[in-house]
Order: structure tokens, then sequence, then C-alpha cells
């Protein structure tokens, strides 16, 4: 009833899956801060320290996003 134990090339896929649902979230709040980013800077008198705030927060999930793609793109010896 359980089915075939889990190999480990099974659950390198299921990691991988993980990490693709959890890479589409990251790139889908990085667009809304960068959304957010755009319609602060149009208004006349947007705060300097919430948009640096948001700007970090920007880059902390770039650079989550580029770790995670790293990860899910296989390392090709030439």
């Amino acid at each position: 009833m359980n089915g075939p134990p889990m190999t480990p090339h099974d659950a390198q896929m299921d990691s991988d899956e993980v990490l693709r649902v959890k890479l589409e979230v990251l790139r889908r709040e990085h667009r809304d801060l960068d959304e957010a980013i755009h319609a602060l800077q149009a208004q006349a008198r947007s705060d300097p320290l919430t948009l640096q705030r948001l700007k970090k927060q920007k880059l902390r999930l770039k650079d989550r996003i580029a770790a995670i793609e790293d990860r899910l793109t296989p390392d090709i010896i030439a």
C-alpha cells in the first residue's frame, strides 16, 4: 500500500520541485517590491528611509533567488 521506496533520485526531484515553487514565490515578492519602490519614488514626498529599507529587502531577495537558481542549475564540467 505504501508504494515503492523512494530512491535518492526521487528525493532530489521532490527537493527540486520545492525549490522551484519557492523560487517562484521569491520572484513574485521581488516584483511586488519593485512595484512598491517605483510607486513610492513617484510620490513627491516619499520617505527615503522606507525606500532604502525596501531596496535592501529587494537585494536580499535577489540574493536568495540567485542561490536557489544555482542549486537548481546542474554543474556542467567542460
